[in-house]
């Protein structure tokens, strides 16, 4: 018998990092690995309190977002972590069925199902907790023709055409979690989620003589989202997950 999907994901929508000068990042995210700056949003678009860049290239899509204001998570993150990874958004066909079936699974809500408009249409957002301040939102734009979501406008920067370097999605993403907790969040992607633990590697797999660290990698369903969940195994010096 098939066990039923009860979370089937389309693949990775978009990752949104935090970062200290958002501007500057999209910059050098153009200038080095050829994305296109495609949408924006900030106090031009009617957002007080942050600025955001949005750049796609092929099926690849990041969010570079800086706070403008200090005492906020988003320069709580900021200061306890530096830039990096604050969401990893999931493509689904209903938003507000991936929260309600993930929630009751035992996952900690981030942001219930939020439905936000403009005049190209609507987009269903919700989502919830990861390891560390990490989150995973789900998407669904089912019904929207806009550039990228209600609140930010289109960019089309016609003195500036990047060349394409050849990125085509994202693959996967790796999430490096402290001693002994691979299993935990192993099981939370099963129990949660639904994946499936499709390879694993230990210390004997992956190791220098002075660091190691050992591996699981979780997949759904239809194998469209995949993510190694790391942990840091003994070594002689500090592994780059340690390190993390």
């Amino acid at each position: 018998m098939i066990q039923e999907d009860f979370l089937p994901l389309l693949g990775t929508d978009y990752v949104e990092f935090y970062v200290g000068n958002a501007k500057q990042a999209a910059h050098y995210y153009q200038s080095a690995f050829g994305f296109k700056l495609i949408a924006y949003a900030g106090p031009e678009t009617g957002i007080k309190d942050k600025t955001s860049y949005v750049l796609q290239q092929n099926k690849a899509t990041f969010i570079l977002t800086t706070t403008l204001y200090q005492n906020n998570p988003i320069a709580d993150h900021l200061s306890k972590h530096g830039d990096g990874v604050k969401a990893i958004a999931l493509h689904v066909n209903n938003a507000t069925d991936a929260w309600q079936e993930t929630t009751k699974r035992g996952a900690i809500s981030y942001v219930q199902p939020t439905t936000l408009k403009d005049n190209t249409g609507e987009v269903v957002m919700s989502g919830i907790h990861l390891y560390g301040d990490t989150v995973h939102l789900f998407i669904e734009r089912k019904n929207y023709t806009g550039v990228f979501m209600p609140g930010f406008v289109s960019v089309n920067n016609q003195y500036f055409q990047p060349t394409d370097v050849g990125l085509l999605y994202i693959d996967h993403c790796v999430g490096n979690v402290g001693w002994n907790q691979m299993n935990t969040w192993v099981k939370f992607y099963e129990d949660v989620m639904g994946f499936k633990n499709i390879l694993s590697f230990d210390d004997k797999d992956i190791s220098t003589e002075y660091s190691a660290l050992m591996s699981k990698v979780m997949s759904n369903g239809n194998g469209y989202v995949k993510f190694p969940i790391n942990e840091p195994a003994a070594g002689k010096k500090k592994s780059h997950v340690r390190e993390y």
